[in-house]
């Protein structure tokens, strides 16, 4: 059975999606070759991050966010699976996985404002994480519609830089957390 695709974007066009967790090897050429083959079929990629998936940095893991309207989900999951340093290939599901995004951006904001800016970081759970006398940096670490919600209060402000990295996401774990009981208090 295939997963629903995902609905994201609060503040944008509502588009659905479909998100793919690609465990591949890590080798040279092997993140050009699935891009381009999204890229040839005229799939449209929302976005995509990678990183080293193990400590040998042997694999990695990619998270591929596909507009749902621009591909047929089985027919870009047969051809990543042909392609050969492709080890695993999971469809998720918002039900299945835990999903992340993080936004950096850069407000200017003077010492007044600056405390405004503290206040709605603390109400996100955000970080300010550089400070000069008329600017700040702040960095969110969150689900996308989290996210989303930040960056439209952040722009009541001068935002002079802004980055998002995409989404990342990985399987839920099956076992229950009260079994660590300090742990399930701040998992979220």
């Amino acid at each position: 059975m295939t997963p629903e695709p995902l609905e994201l974007g609060v503040g944008r066009a509502e588009v659905t999606h479909h998100v793919l967790s690609v465990l591949v090897e890590n080798k040279a050429g092997v993140l050009s070759r699935v891009a381009g083959l999204f890229s040839r079929r005229g799939f449209n990629i929302y976005s995509l991050a990678v990183a080293p998936a193990d400590e040998s940095r042997r694999f990695s893991r990619i998270t591929i966010v596909v507009d749902a309207a621009s591909a047929p989900i089985e027919q870009v999951v047969r051809q990543l699976d042909k392609l050969v340093n492709v080890l695993a290939i999971d469809h998720v599901n918002e039900s299945s996985v835990i999903a992340r995004e993080l936004l950096l951006a850069t407000v200017v904001a003077d010492a007044a404002r600056q405390h405004e800016v503290v206040r709605l970081c603390s109400a996100f759970g955000a970080e300010v994480v550089d400070v000069s006398s008329g600017e700040a940096t702040v960095m969110l670490a969150g689900h996308p519609d989290k996210v989303d919600g930040f960056e439209k209060l952040l722009a009541a402000y001068e935002v002079t830089e802004l980055h998002r990295t995409g989404l990342v996401a990985l399987p839920k774990l099956r076992s229950p957390l009260h079994a660590v009981p300090q742990l399930a208090a701040t998992a979220g």
